[in-house]
């Protein structure tokens, strides 16, 4: 498992290929590989939106993650799983979030993929505030319409 804040932004292909890579452990054992980017919108409830600062709890952020992915580990097989999270100034068609998971079949691989991000987006210490093309900003007051 690996968890990651950034400051800057990050190509979500080279982070899986990397960690892939990495992974002594995973050669031969993996037969699906789930990811999840979610990137950022220029629009939200309606208005045109210019950009977004995230603020996040340092150290709360990351072990809040880490418990997300450690009870997806417990309710399916996963092998490994790699999280990606940015943080601070994001502009329109940036990454902002990156969930993989590694699994022997692909079915727990969508679903531990899926829970991951909901249980995120719903549970982790993260602050949106949206700077609009009007040039007012807003901080969003839900950071999502869950699922869970």
């Amino acid at each position: 498992m690996d968890i990651k804040i950034c400051p800057e932004p990050f190509d979500p292909w080279r982070e899986v290929q990397a960690h892939q890579s990495s992974a002594t452990d995973m050669p031969g054992k993996f037969g699906a590989t789930s990811i999840f980017i979610g990137t950022m919108r220029d629009f939200n409830e309606g208005d045109d939106v210019k950009g977004m600062t995230l603020e996040h709890y340092p150290g709360m952020t990351e072990k809040q993650l880490e418990k997300i992915v450690a009870e997806a580990m417990r309710q399916w097989p996963v092998i490994d799983a790699l999280v990606v999270h940015r943080v601070g100034d994001i502009l329109p068609n940036e990454p902002i979030v990156l969930v993989a998971v590694w699994t022997s079949h692909r079915g727990d691989a969508f679903d531990a993929s899926r829970y991951i991000m909901e249980a995120l987006k719903s549970r982790a210490p993260f602050w949106k505030k949206e700077l609009l093309k009007s040039q007012s900003e807003r901080w969003l007051v839900k950071n999502t319409d869950g699922y869970l």
